[in-house]
């Protein structure tokens, strides 16, 4: 078990937290971060995108001249690829990016991302802000004095004035145990943990569970 000492929102020492191992004490594995993260960011992928194959292109249903004798290639729908105008070739046509990835796997690169914090000393407990009121000023000024810079902390539930707050303060985004991923936790070089947070993460992720 791993003991992280525990600030308030001046930055002082209130006491310390207890880590469970398995959750933030995992060998970290670059190949399974990078199939989850591969995965998450495949399924985001809005797989929209379109051409018009010689079915979609409008038009071609006469040969645009006669086969022979007027000097010029034979030709036998304006629909043609080769025409300005017609179809595309092998274009990209709608799918779905996404592929399956075994909710154990997605378990285990979440410890790994946790545990990746804490062993880069770049995860932080606060034990709680409480701002006057929803001004990014406030926040600010709380992030400014606990040194956050790009960070991602997490709230024991969502709480709209500090989600109000931060909002629009560049580098820092809130989240909740729930909706923790990968992604996010990597793509943030500092974690704060709220204390009342902590135990919502143990539970989600103590048995292997997304």
């Amino acid at each position: 078990m791993a003991n992280v000492k525990v600030y308030d929102q001046d930055r002082q020492e209130t006491g310390e937290v207890t880590l469970a191992d398995d959750v933030f004490a995992v060998d970290v594995r670059p190949e399974i971060l990078h199939l989850v993260v591969r995965g998450q960011q495949a399924a985001a992928r809005a797989g929209t995108h379109q051409t018009k194959t010689r079915a979609l292109v409008s038009g071609g249903g006469n040969k645009p001249w006669k086969q022979k004798g007027t000097g010029r290639a034979r030709a036998g729908s304006n629909r043609s690829p080769i025409w300005r105008g017609g179809a595309v070739v092998f274009g990209p046509a709608p799918r779905d990016y996404s592929f399956k990835v075994n909710s154990k796997v997605r378990a285990l690169a979440m410890k790994m991302a946790l545990s990746s914090h804490l062993a880069e000393g770049t995860l932080m407990v606060v034990k709680g802000i409480e701002l006057p009121e929803a001004k990014t000023k406030h926040f600010a000024k709380v992030a400014s004095t606990l040194g956050l810079e790009k960070a991602l902390v997490v709230t024991p539930e969502a709480d709209e004035v500090l989600e109000r707050s931060a909002r629009n303060l560049p580098g820092v985004t809130l989240t909740t145990p729930e909706r923790l991923s990968v992604v996010e936790i990597l793509k943030h070089s500092q974690l704060v943990l709220l204390e009342g947070a902590v135990e919502p993460v143990h539970v989600r992720f103590a048995r292997g569970k997304v």
